[in-house]
């Protein structure tokens, strides 16, 4: 790997570890929705071994097949996660650090704290897997994790708060301008904190820990709502009135992993009030959910996808030789899509009995989101291989 980049450094890197987190968590949807839980919302250790004892050679082979799958991208996030704090940290005694706190650009720092709120749910997910037992001490395990959320909410709100300060008192055009990636990352932190908030306060039996969870969720997914509502009504315009620039074409993308945090955080809070607060949840209310949402990101997805086939950003991108570490935003997308395609599946068709479990139109649908998340670990080889791995650095030694 690439070490001591200085001043070449750049925050946007983080994404790399944000994504291996994600591609984590998207094996962990196997186990979650396939292997009943009764007792607890997510599958833990005991639910897996007591399901494997009476299922077939092919259903145990696909449930490690997962967990090995989990286990791998969760040990890349952390080698991604430690790479990059180490690099930031040389980084941030550097002058081009200095200016980057002094530009509007500073909110691609945002990237720091979306990146350990993954870290945070990756976690947790761990422990349910390998840790016996755990689901009976997990009360014990929800305020460290509201507090850990505090932690990285406090630390997103001071980076978003004096990048806008900034914005209100000297402008900023770049505000506006879709082209900059960097400017989409305050929405998709706060919906990844909101996400976070909202596990605990749809999973404890604690009224107190479920009223604090919901509450900060709630704040934090209107802040990226009223965020998102802002930029994508400004950022369209100017995208109608400019085009969109080859490097900055991914960040149409961003969309789809902001709606399937949005989406996953309503779900949760929908739950977290069926819970406590003696409301009802409906399935086919769910299942209007889930198809609205899905809806709206394969519309995004192939809007996003026709215009960087056109511009030719993945011919230079991802195969030329043009390199951006804002190119790892593409693996957040996919990732996403897969996580919400799961959600779509099981509260929206298999609740309301529209598919039946393991039938094979159940295989069926699955199937299309299971080539997305191939794809998105493909792209994400690539990637690491292209710009965090020393590939040119080596031809050129041995050329010299």
């Amino acid at each position: 790997m690439k070490k001591n980049l200085q001043e070449t450094y750049n925050p946007l890197y983080f994404l790399s570890a944000l994504g291996s987190g994600g591609l984590a968590i998207s094996f962990f949807m196997y186990l979650q929705f396939m292997i009943p839980h009764k007792g607890s919302p997510m599958a833990t250790y005991n639910h897996v071994q007591n399901f494997m004892e009476q299922s077939s050679t092919f259903t145990n082979i696909f449930i490690i097949a997962s967990y090995i799958g989990f286990a791998i991208f969760t040990l890349v996030h952390f080698r991604l996660l430690s790479w990059n704090i180490s690099e930031y940290l040389q980084f941030n005694k550097t002058l081009a650090f200095q200016k980057l706190k002094d530009s509007p650009q500073t909110i691609s720092l945002m990237s720091i704290p979306l990146t350990l709120a993954m870290t945070v749910n990756v976690l947790m997910i761990a422990a349910s897997l390998f840790i016996p037992n755990l689901w009976d001490y997990i009360e014990y395990l929800f305020p460290v994790s509201l507090t850990a959320f505090t932690v990285i909410g406090i630390y997103a709100l001071k980076i978003f708060l004096k990048y806008m300060t900034k914005v209100i008192i000297e402008g900023d055009k770049d505000f506006v301008n879709t082209n900059n990636l960097s400017n989409m990352l305050s929405i998709f932190t706060f919906s990844m904190i909101a996400v976070g908030f909202a596990a605990p306060a749809a999973m404890s039996h604690l009224l107190t820990v479920n009223t604090i969870g919901m509450i900060l969720s709630i704040f934090f997914l209107g802040l990226s709502g009223v965020l998102a509502f802002v930029k994508f009504t400004l950022g369209f315009k100017n995208i109608v009135e400019k085009g969109i620039s080859m490097e900055g074409s991914p960040s149409l993308w961003i969309v789809i992993p902001f709606l399937t945090l949005v989406g996953i955080t309503i779900i949760r809070l929908l739950m977290s009030v069926d819970h406590h607060f003696e409301g009802s949840v409906s399935n086919p209310t769910l299942l209007i959910i889930a198809a609205f949402i899905l809806g709206m990101q394969i519309f995004n997805g192939m809007i996003g996808y026709f215009v960087m086939k056109k511009n030719n950003y993945f011919k230079h991108y991802l195969e030329g030789d043009k390199k951006s570490a804002a190119s790892f935003s593409l693996i957040c997308p996919g990732v996403a899509f897969f996580v919400f395609g799961m959600f779509f599946i099981h509260f929206g068709l298999v609740r309301n009995n529209v598919v039946e479990m393991f039938s094979p139109y159940y295989y069926a649908i699955i199937i299309p989101f299971l080539l997305i998340q191939v794809k998105t670990i493909t792209t994400f080889f690539k990637l690491n291989y292209r710009l965090i791995f020393k590939k040119e650095e080596v031809k050129e030694s041995v050329m010299a």
